[in-house]
């Protein structure tokens, strides 16, 4: 395939929106992290602002995978799957409940690649985030789009290495459903088993993305209890529901934490934080 995507390259939206304190209360419920509920006034969590700026596509516009028919601000790439690979986030300020806010998402980048299993098509999307006309959050998110995958035996599960902090949970389908409802997100395999497997080859419903890497986040939050200046992460192998997980951290001597997240199934995640 040889797809000429790069037109694509430099489109731009603005998106606005009151920053509801809804939203974060239902996640903190859903995370079952025990403090007050998140109030107008308040700071939005690193990486919590993943549930605001939603794209609402029409049902009409939806693709048989659940995500919006691509072609509109997402470039029309013919390979069929799509995931969440990772991204880089950079807090200058922190967004602020109950304020109006605004999202300037743009294009970045188109990579071409080849792997083992085919050609791969990486897209990076920068996000600037901005409240009372100051930058709070710039970020970039990498999506990569893959060819159909074959039906193959799960991956072997690496030891986990007990860090400082640890999480340690299972996520079961109840979650997923939730995450998916607080960010609109219909892809279908994070709730439909019969697609997931009958269609992408998975061996379950998958843990989201962005899901996995906030509770690596909320590990640093809660744990290091310092200020998360930048977060950076890497989606290695999916997770899957029902099998149990953990979110391991170490802060070194330089401010910077190391966070790897571990499934029984070979789920695999990498990030690093810096805090001050």
């Amino acid at each position: 395939m040889s797809q000429d995507i790069s037109a694509w390259i430099g489109r731009r939206e603005t998106t606005e929106a009151v920053l509801d304190p809804w939203p974060a209360r239902a996640l903190e419920a859903s995370l079952d992290i025990a403090r007050p509920d998140q109030a107008i006034g308040e700071e939005l969590p690193p990486l919590w602002h993943w549930l605001y700026f939603l794209e609402a596509a029409p049902r009409s516009q939806i693709g048989s995978d659940g995500h919006p028919r691509r072609g509109g601000f997402m470039p029309p790439i013919e390979l069929p799957r799509r995931m969440f690979a990772g991204g880089r986030s950079r807090f200058e300020r922190p967004l602020t409940l109950g304020r109006p806010a605004s999202q300037t998402r743009e294009i970045l980048k188109v990579d071409h690649k080849t792997s083992g299993s085919g050609e791969l098509i990486f897209v990076t999307v920068g996000h600037d985030y901005r409240q009372d006309g100051a930058l709070c959050i710039h970020e970039e998110r990498d999506f990569v789009y893959l060819a159909p995958q074959p039906a193959a035996p799960p991956p072997v599960a690496e030891p986990a290495q007990p860090g400082r902090w640890r999480i340690a949970l299972t996520p079961d389908p109840v979650l997923l459903f939730r995450y998916s409802a607080l960010t609109f997100n219909g892809h279908r395999i994070h709730y439909d088993e019969a697609y997931a497997q009958g269609e992408e080859n998975l061996a379950e419903r998958v843990v989201h993305g962005p899901l996995t890497a906030t509770l690596l986040a909320e590990l640093v939050r809660l744990e290091a209890r310092r200020r998360v200046r930048a977060f950076e992460f890497r989606a290695r192998r999916p997770f899957f529901v029902g099998q149990a997980m953990t979110v391991d951290g170490d802060l070194g001597d330089d401010g910077t934490v190391s966070l790897t997240a571990r499934s029984e199934g070979g789920g695999l995640m990498t990030a690093k934080a810096e805090v001050e």
